[in-house]
């Protein structure tokens, strides 16, 4: 479990709209998100399409910054591109004219400190991206080239792009949605490995529910847009979580019960002040 109940991630009342106007409309992607999220825990968010759930990963990432309310990663309020995280997304985005093993290790080439760094510390980053591509089942694949992979080799590549840097923290947003059902559940158990091994924050963004459930220690459901925060809900099922877990009536449960917060959501009128109890719903 997380180790520490002091906020690593901590949204205080975080509104965004995407222009000046918009914002003197009362036109908000994103409206009173309230979020605080402990070192080493795993989120996922859920919602329907359009509510914003990809523009609260904007934020958390300094890529966006707040029309409103104040966002702060480790203690540190968030005024730009924030270098401790790592990304990766549906599309794994890898470079077609360089190996599995260099594409792993571009943010090194190109991300300070490690930029400056690297060329002298090159046979220690490769080592490093070696063992990282080993433990997500991709040795003996460094030297091939993108198109030579598989969709879920390649995610796994991503996966380890994402990580080589050694980020505190980890945003996924939708980053398996394109992948067959067997492998996407592969994927989750790498995933589910990984961030047992390193601890890392994680936010995920997905539209699959059994995903959500299975990854997450909370699942957060998103309103529609203007998005906020209607639903938390913490995943009280015990660690490691096997697969076998998700055809159990315990799981199931929670899966039926988010979809039903995901069809009211889905239906609700979602009015700024109106989503009956928006203000009141945890975080």
């Amino acid at each position: 479990m997380p180790g520490s109940d002091a906020p690593f991630v901590d949204f205080r009342d975080v509104w965004l709209a995407y222009s000046p106007a918009l914002q003197a409309a009362g036109q908000y992607a994103v409206e009173a998100i309230d979020l605080q999220v402990r070192e080493g825990e795993f989120i996922a968010i859920v919602g329907p399409s359009g509510c914003g759930k990809s523009t609260f990963m904007k934020l958390a990432t300094g890529l966006k910054a707040p029309s409103r309310g104040t966002v702060r990663i480790d203690g540190a309020p968030v005024d730009g591109p924030l270098k401790i995280t790592g990304m990766a997304f549906q599309a794994p985005s890898l470079l077609p004219w360089r190996t599995v093993l260099a594409n792993v290790m571009l943010p090194l080439e190109i991300v300070e400190p490690h930029r400056s760094q690297f060329k002298r510390r090159r046979a220690e980053h490769e080592a490093r991206a070696r063992a990282l591509l080993r433990s997500v089942g991709l040795a003996g694949h460094e030297d091939q080239y993108p198109w030579q992979l598989s969709g879920g080799m390649q995610q796994r590549a991503s996966i380890c792009r994402a990580l080589i840097h050694e980020p505190r923290m980890l945003l996924l947003d939708e980053p398996f949605g394109a992948l067959d059902a067997f492998t996407r559940e592969e994927l989750w158990c790498t995933l589910r490995d990984l961030q047992a091994a390193q601890r890392f924050n994680v936010i995920l963004v997905t539209h699959d529910l059994r995903e959500s459930v299975f990854l997450a220690d909370t699942v957060y459901v998103m309103s529609q847009r203007p998005g906020r925060f209607v639903v938390r809900r913490e995943i009280d099922l015990p660690r490691p979580r096997d697969l076998e877990l998700t055809y159990t009536p315990a799981f199931t449960a929670i899966v039926h019960e988010l979809r039903g917060h995901i069809g009211a959501a889905r239906t609700a009128i979602g009015t700024a002040s109106g989503a009956p109890g928006a203000h009141g719903a945890p975080a």
